[in-house]
């Protein structure tokens, strides 16, 4: 698969978003193997998930777990896989989901995503939602610490706007913010000015919800008839349309589409060999 970078690291152009396996609706855990190894087969090197990637109470770090038991059961290189983890955002178990961004909290999440992943150090952490009642550099220097420690070995941030990612390059160092993780598709583009914003800066942008939300797919043709009618044009799903349409965009651009099945993410990862006219784009953006 074509190669990107996420820091010192090249990744495969397309990612594995974890979350719909591990969450409410998610499918038996032997489907979920079977989705990440044919993502890493594939030539997907690139791993999202999350300690709050669960049902929440015991189930919290489910999606780090699974993850950890994929690439323990896989029959390719692991090393060769960059695991994407995030701390600071909690399911209490009750359905909903919250955020809890004080020093001492991130510290404990830290170490308990280190103990989930089986890992002395974690590929890539992310700051995964501001938290209105802590400052936000207080939250990144957490961060910070925890790289400078060797806990983690590349630092990124999720859900954040310009202001935040440029505080939290000030805080982590040069070179130490590798990427940003904020939803982006094409029924969310406010985020257009973090992905530029990150294109000058030289840090990886990572579109998460690609198209929109989980079985999205029949608002996506609906709404964005531009999609479709490419896609035909092209013989390939409106899915791979929308993954080319922000390859597009800038060589920093890694999406990550959450997948469930198999087929799906084998039809995701076909999008970076799909090339698309500056016509094309233009009547896609």
């Amino acid at each position: 698969m074509q190669q990107r970078k996420i820091g010192s690291a090249s990744v495969g152009a397309i990612g594995l978003g974890e979350m719909p396996m591990s969450i409410e609706g998610r499918p038996d855990e032997a489907q979920s193997l079977r989705t990440i190894h044919a993502a890493l087969d594939a030539g997907v090197t690139l791993v999202d998930t999350a300690d709050a990637y669960s049902l929440g109470g015991a189930d919290t770090g489910h999606g780090e777990r699974l993850v950890a038991k994929a690439l323990s059961t896989w029959s390719g290189d692991s090393d060769t896989v960059l695991v994407a983890t995030k701390g600071g955002h909690l399911r209490p178990g009750d359905g909903t989901w919250t955020v809890d961004s004080s020093p001492a909290y991130l510290r404990s999440a830290a170490e308990a995503s280190l103990k989930a992943l089986g890992v002395e150090a974690i590929g890539l952490y992310q700051y995964h939602r501001p938290d209105p009642k802590v400052p936000y550099a207080d939250a990144v220097g957490v961060f910070k610490e925890l790289l400078d420690a060797g806990k983690v070995r590349m630092v990124g941030i999720s859900n954040a706007n310009v202001e935040q990612i440029d505080l939290a390059l000030s805080i982590l160092g040069e070179g130490n913010l590798v990427s940003v993780q904020n939803q982006f598709s094409p029924s969310f583009r406010s985020s257009e000015g973090e992905l530029r914003h990150c294109g000058e800066l030289g840090v990886a942008f990572l579109p998460w919800s690609p198209f929109g939300g989980i079985g999205n797919a029949a608002a996506l043709r609906a709404n964005f008839p531009s999609f479709p009618a490419v896609a035909e044009a092209h013989g390939v799903s409106v899915h791979q349309v929308v993954l080319a349409w922000m390859l597009a965009k800038g060589e920093h651009v890694v999406p990550i589409p959450g997948a469930s099945r198999p087929e799906s993410i084998l039809d995701c990862v076909g999008a970076p060999e799909l090339v698309l006219s500056p016509e094309e784009l233009a009547s896609l953006d």
